[in-house]
């Protein structure tokens, strides 16, 4: 059995839950610095992190709806190509259309 991952609600990734911790402010530096590299027209807000309340007396999480909540999240950054209708980050997408042919 896999140890329990948390899913950053930044970039989508699976980290460990003591590391989760640590990653989640650097990905939103990481976040800031590539959203403002970006034209205007592609800046998105700033992702907000999902809130999910403790479903047991003891205060532990449902890990499995925390995870939910966040893959949704990192999914709503993506951004459509306008000729094809793929999506992909931001700063991706840009490189992804100089090669999109419509079909």
């Amino acid at each position: 059995r896999r140890p329990p991952a948390v899913i950053c609600y930044i970039c989508g990734r699976e980290y460990g839950t003591k590391s989760i911790s640590i990653h989640e402010p650097q990905c939103l530096k990481k976040w800031h610095w590539e959203n403002d590299m970006l034209p205007k027209h592609l800046r998105r807000p700033e992702p907000k992190k999902p809130k999910v309340s403790p479903t047991q007396a003891k205060g532990f999480y449902d890990l499995d709806s925390l995870n939910e909540a966040a893959w949704i999240r990192a999914q709503n950054q993506l951004v459509p190509c306008d000729i094809c209708g793929c999506t992909f980050l931001p700063d991706r997408l840009i490189v992804y259309q100089r090669s999109c042919k419509p079909k």
